[in-house]
C-alpha cells in the first residue's frame, strides 16, 4: 500500500521534490496561489517557477491544507523561512498525530535564529524531524539530469523507511543522522555563495573564487562543529556538495545575488527583479548572531553582511577580508 505524503510549497525546488515522490507515492502538492494549482493539475507544469518542465500527471494540487494533509503518512514543508512558522502553525491542525516532517527550507527564522526543524520541534513535539539537503538544482533536477542528497534525521529506522520515497533513476539520496550538520550545511552555504557571486561579478579570477569556496567551507564547518554538527558531515553532500554547486551556477539564486552585487547594482533593485527567495539575504544576519554567540570568526560572512546590510561596497568588503592577517591556514581567516 503506497504512503500518502502531503507536500507544502509550489516553488521550484518543492514542485521538483513533489515531482520525484510521485514516482513513489501518492502526493498531494499545496500552495497558496489557486493559478499554480490549477496549473499543475490541467497542464502538468509550473512555468513561473519550472519554464519548460512537464510534471508527472498522477502530481495533485491544492490549494486546500485540509485536503493535502488530513490523510498524509509524511509531511515534507518546501515553504520559504520567512513563511515557514505560519504555514507551519496553519497546517497544525490537519496533521495526524507522530507524522514525520521533512524540511526542505535552507534558512533560519529572522526572529529567534532557529533551523527549520528546531521550528517544527517547537510546533509539532513527538513528531520524527529531518531535512533533505544536499547540491540540488531544481531544474536540473526536474530535468532528468543526475544528482545526489541526503536525508537527514536521528532515527535511523524511520530514516530508512522514508528514503525510498524520495529517489529516482538519476536521483540518488543518501542517508545521515546528523540532522544539526546537514541543516547547517545547507544554510551557511548561502552567505558564502553571495560572496563568490560577488567576486565573480566584479570580474576576479578563478583563483579567487577556488579560495572563497574553501575559505567558506572552513567558516562553515567551523560554526557548524560549534552548534553540535559533525566534522564529517561538512565534507560530504550536505556540506561541500552544496557549497560547490551554490558557488559556481548562475543557476543558484544566491550566487546570482552576488553575481548582480559584484557588477554595481542595489539590492534592492536584484531582490525586486526576482521572483524566488535567495535565503541567503535573509540569513545573513542571523548566521551573523550565531557567530558571535559561539564566539566563532567568519570573515567572508561578515563581508557579504557589511555589503546587504552596513552600506559597503564590494570593493571595500574584500578590501577589508584580504587586509586580514594570513597565518596558519586550520585558523581563521
Amino acid at each position: 500500500m503506497k504512503l500518502k505524503v502531503g507536500l507544502l510549497g509550489g516553488g521550484s525546488w518543492g514542485t521538483t521534490v513533489a515531482s520525484l515522490i510521485a514516482n513513489n507515492a501518492d502526493i498531494t502538492l499545496w500552495a497558496r496561489d489557486q493559478a499554480t494549482v490549477d496549473e499543475i493539475n490541467t497542464l502538468h507544469s509550473n512555468e513561473k517557477y519550472l519554464p519548460g518542465a512537464r510534471l508527472p500527471e498522477n502530481l495533485v494540487a491544492t490549494a486546500e491544507l485540509a485536503e493535502a494533509l488530513k490523510q498524509a503518512d509524511l509531511v515534507v514543508m518546501g515553504v520559504p523561512s520567512h513563511g515557514f512558522r505560519s504555514a507551519l502553525l496553519e497546517a497544525k491542525q490537519y496533521i495526524r498525530p507522530w507524522v514525520p516532517v521533512i524540511s526542505l527550507t535552507k534558512g533560519l527564522e529572522l526572529d529567534t535564529g532557529k533551523r527549520m526543524t528546531q521550528v517544527i520541534n517547537e510546533i509539532l513535539p513527538g513528531h520524527p524531524v529531518g531535512v533533505l539537503s544536499g547540491p540540488n538544482l531544481a531544474g536540473e533536477i526536474i530535468a532528468g539530469q543526475a544528482a545526489s542528497t541526503v536525508l537527514a534525521m536521528p532515527d535511523e529506522i524511520i530514516l530508512q523507511e522514508l528514503q525510498p520515497l524520495f529517489g529516482g533513476d538519476f536521483f540518488r539520496v543518501y542517508t545521515n543522522t546528523d540532522l544539526i550538520g546537514c541543516e547547517l550545511g545547507g544554510i551557511l552555504k548561502n552567505v558564502i555563495a553571495i560572496a563568490t557571486g560577488i567576486a565573480d561579478g566584479s570580474g576576479a579570477g578563478e583563483n579567487t573564487r577556488a579560495a572563497l569556496v574553501t575559505r567558506g567551507l572552513a567558516e562553515i564547518t567551523r560554526l557548524g562543529i560549534a552548534m553540535g554538527g559533525d566534522a564529517a558531515t561538512f565534507y560530504g553532500l550536505a556540506g561541500m556538495g552544496d557549497l560547490v554547486a551554490t558557488c559556481t551556477s548562475p543557476k543558484s539564486r544566491n550566487y546570482h545575488v552576488g553575481f548582480e552585487l559584484g557588477k554595481g547594482h542595489s539590492i534592492d533593485d536584484i531582490i525586486a527583479g526576482m521572483h524566488m527567495v535567495a535565503e541567503g539575504v535573509k540569513s545573513c544576519p542571523t548566521v551573523m548572531q550565531l557567530a558571535q554567540e559561539y564566539d566563532v570568526e567568519m570573515p567572508l560572512s561578515h563581508g557579504v553582511y557589511s555589503v546587504l546590510h552596513e552600506g559597503k561596497t564590494t570593493q571595500q568588503a574584500f578590501r577589508g577580508i584580504l587586509k586580514r592577517t594570513s597565518g596558519s591556514e586550520a585558523e581563521p581567516g
